[in-house]
């Protein structure tokens, strides 16, 4: 039988081989590109935006204020009706004064000008100053005319609305369409320009000579043709579509990074802090003002080093963050003078790289979305043109800023909604790049292979279950009090379980863990905690004996009250130890280190302005991640609220906080707005969290946030907490006329007979009504994809109205 060389040898059938697998295409380089990519604005002209106060929550850089109301517009049928009978009555008008129908309309001309210009009858010109006197007045009559009844019909509105509005070529198509209606006019003398331009040159410009007449009299017609093609030029904009018809015909160019960059290093719309970020006008370049040239050093009398720093924005060195740094060292030397010396030392001697951060760098590796560290403000997106919007804040960038987010943010969306990468991502740039400013220290706790950027762009980062990573998390927050560390670590464990008491579980993990520092001087490390808990008798014992040898004596009482609750009704001994089980599995056995050997993270280092990413095994130990991502926000209240120093603004940005949240750390976010802090807590549906801390937590953070695709459920809990505002109603009731002359009912069936309804009345009611901002309905299901509803609080008590937002404009 014919094997067809399915079992054969390789090369032993008609000495053909056996085919091989195609290997992988050679590789193929991209086309290069026909021109350079496109490069932003220099540091200078990103400085000198202008960028106003406004509400929370709008985007500064370059915005304008719009008018609280939105004018009253006027239907298109309506203007465009209103402009044809005012062009047609305008044409009429004309012809009846070029006609001689309107008189005594000379009379004016006649009594301004010298007699003998004029004939006794019908005031004839008799010289040439009367006859241009009576072209010019004439062009006056007309120019008089065509302004009265454009305004009257309203024609730049029509022609913007009807014509313009189209599109730039149809704009340009009827501004030419105008343009060559006057050239006829005037070629034609219809409107005296013609003979009112030769009548001034004739004389030695038009005399026997025909080459110079020639010369002189194209030349003329080339100016009338110019004077009157100008402006319509001008209205039709044909200069921007020329360079966009030219641009059009160039090879697409590639989005790189330094598109819109302040810096030559390829940021994109950037900013720093300072006072210069309140300006309203716009600056000139070199002006005293300039932000440019540091004016508050030269004020200060250090000009050397004002002109090193300007030498050095002029050049390129100098990028948004070099500049956000430098302002917030010199605000920390205004506050204390010892350290000029020192600054000015290091500005002269390193420029743009002086005061840099303690890891080196000088910006991120990749940024995502557009920040402006002048304000610091993160773009998140743009209000939506939408009704539900007030008209004032539509059109304009949403943003983000420590002002905001120190009232912390939650934000609820399903799954595939864009939480991470339109709001969780941009919000960690941010502070990640306030940080490299010295002014900020953020902790950003996320799944494993969540894309919030590149290892490079943080201090530390700690991979936890990853045998590779380089940090470790310090369970117990880095503090060396047992009964602090106790009760951040009962609320991490068991917060979550409603049958547990958090204070009988700190109590619990107290008893145990004073008397084990006390023995060994640090804490007890995991497998060592769970057979505390467990209440091993070889532990228990080796305990004892550690305190003995330690003298210290009174710890006994600690160890006997715990043997004592071992085993009672409501122990939280057997709970913790099940949680505690969790981590002391072999994924984390390089974790979670007491004895000095590894290099753990602690939140107590939030007084420096740290950026640190904290990355969760959730694929594979989901409940273990869930606990320690619930311990990591107890020890951020914690710590953050502990802080000696206040200056930084300290966040947590906590990508999946289900399961997370607990009464005590709902409080402890609460608490957070007076210790320069917040969290940015997002959850795939309220229903993560316990039906009773609903109300609590969206009463806790200022900035709710509500993605498309909640449920009714969800979108109920956020309408009840947006609450309701007065709004003005139109009720339009139909009323059917009833003639009675003869001649107006025929008229009425005449036209029901056309239209096919009878004659009706409007009667219009207008009240005032109380109405939910959003309803769950409309939460629920008038939310478009790409969208979200925002509210903002900020720290000082100002509100900002639920807004629709589009997350990718």
């Amino acid at each position: 039988m014919d094997t067809e060389g399915t079992y054969d040898s390789r090369g032993t059938r008609s000495g053909h081989s056996v085919p091989r697998p195609a290997g992988p295409p050679p590789p193929v380089l991209p086309p290069m590109p026909g021109h350079a990519p496109a490069g932003g604005p220099s540091l200078g002209d990103w400085l000198r935006i202008p960028r106003p106060l406004a509400e929370p929550g709008v985007w500064r850089s370059g915005h304008t204020d719009r008018p609280a109301e939105e004018a009253e517009r006027t239907p298109d049928r309506t203007l465009v009706g209103g402009a044809v009978i005012s062009l047609l009555a305008c044409i009429l008008v004309w012809s009846l004064w070029r006609n001689g129908y309107i008189p005594y309309w000379r009379v004016p001309l006649t009594l301004f000008t010298p007699d003998e210009w004029w004939g006794p009858f019908d005031h004839q010109p008799l010289t040439h100053g009367a006859v241009r006197a009576l072209d010019i007045y004439r062009l006056l009559i007309i120019g008089a005319i065509v302004y009265g009844f454009g305004r009257l019909g309203n024609w730049p509105a029509a022609f913007e609305r009807s014509v313009a509005g189209r599109g730039p070529a149809a704009r340009a198509a009827g501004a030419a369409a105008g343009a060559l209606l006057v050239w006829i006019l005037v070629w034609t003398g219809t409107v005296p320009g013609m003979e009112l331009t030769f009548s001034f040159v004739a004389g030695p410009w038009m005399g026997t000579d025909r080459t110079l007449t020639t010369v002189v009299t194209y030349t003329l017609y080339a100016l009338i043709t110019l004077v009157i093609v100008w402006p319509f030029a001008k209205l039709g904009r044909w200069s921007r579509l020329r360079r966009r018809n030219a641009d059009g015909s160039r090879p697409p160019q590639p989005p790189t990074a330094g598109a819109g960059t302040p810096s030559a290093r390829g940021t994109t719309d950037r900013g720093t802090a300072g006072e210069a970020g309140h300006d309203a006008e716009s600056r000139t370049a070199g002006s005293a003002d300039d932000p440019a040239e540091w004016p508050d050093l030269r004020a200060a009398g250090q000009d050397q080093a004002a002109a090193k720093l300007a030498q050095e924005a002029r050049s390129g060195r100098m990028n948004d963050v070099d500049y956000a740094r430098i302002r917030r060292a010199w605000t920390s030397v205004r506050a204390d003078s010892t350290r000029l010396p020192a600054f000015t030392d290091t500005v002269l001697r390193n420029g743009a790289a002086a005061c840099t951060h303690p890891s080196g760098a000088r910006d991120l590796p990749v940024r995502s979305a557009r920040h402006d560290l002048l304000v610091d403000q993160v773009r998140l997106g743009t209000v939506d043109d939408n009704e539900r919007n007030p008209y004032a804040r539509r059109g304009s960038g949403i943003a983000l800023d420590p002002g905001l987010l120190g009232t912390s943010l939650l934000a609820v969306g399903p799954p595939g909604a864009g939480k991470s990468r339109a709001l969780i991502r941009p919000v960690v740039e941010s502070l990640a790049l306030q940080a490299l400013a010295g002014r900020a220290a953020v902790v950003a706790v996320c799944a494993t292979g969540t894309q919030l950027g590149a290892d490079k762009g943080f201090d530390v980062v700690v991979k936890l279950g990853d045998p590779a990573s380089v940090h470790d998390l310090d369970l117990y927050g880095g503090t060396s009090d047992p009964d602090e560390a106790a009760a951040v670590l009962a609320e991490g464990l068991v917060g979550d379980l409603p049958e547990v008491d958090s204070r009988r579980a700190a109590t619990a993990l107290a008893q145990l863990l004073g008397p084990y520092r006390a023995a060994h001087g640090r804490f007890p490390a995991v497998p060592e905690l769970r057979e505390l808990l467990d209440g091993v008798p070889a532990a228990l014992a080796a305990l004892r004996e550690a305190v003995d040898a330690a003298g210290s004596q009174s710890m006994h009482r600690e160890l006997d009250a715990r043997a004592r609750q071992s085993g009672a009704p409501g122990d939280p001994g057997p709970a913790l130890a099940d949680r505690v089980a969790l981590l002391d599995r072999p994924a984390f056995a390089e974790f979670f280190d007491t004895t000095g050997k590894a290099r753990p993270f602690s939140l107590r280092a939030l007084e420096h302005p740290l950026r640190v990413r904290i990355d969760l095994p959730e694929r594979g130990h989901a409940e273990a991640s869930r606990m320690l991502a619930r311990l990591v926000l107890a020890q951020f209240t914690a710590s953050a609220a502990a802080r000696a120093d206040r200056s930084l603004f300290a966040c947590l940005v906590l990508d999946d906080a289900t399961r997370t949240l607990t009464p005590d750390t709902v409080r402890g976010i609460q608490r957070l707005r007076s210790a320069h802090a917040g969290a940015v807590l997002t959850l795939r549906t309220l229903d993560d969290v316990p039906e009773s801390l609903h109300t609590a937590l969206l009463g806790a953070v200022g900035c709710r946030m509500a993605f498309s695709g909640i449920t009714t459920w969800d979108g109920k809990r956020f309408a009840e907490a947006w609450g309701t505002e007065w709004v003005e109603t139109r009720d339009v009731t139909q009323r059917t006329v009833f003639a009675d002359q003869p001649m107006t009912r025929a008229i009425h069936a005449f036209r029901k007979l056309v239209t096919g309804k009878a004659v009706t009345t409007d009667a219009v009611t207008v009240r005032q009504v109380e109405r939910e901002r959003w309803s769950a309905s409309e939460l629920a299901h008038r939310v478009p994809a790409g969208h979200a509803v925002l509210s903002l609080t900020t720290v000082r008590g100002e509100h900002a109205p639920p807004l629709l937002v589009n997350l990718n404009g």
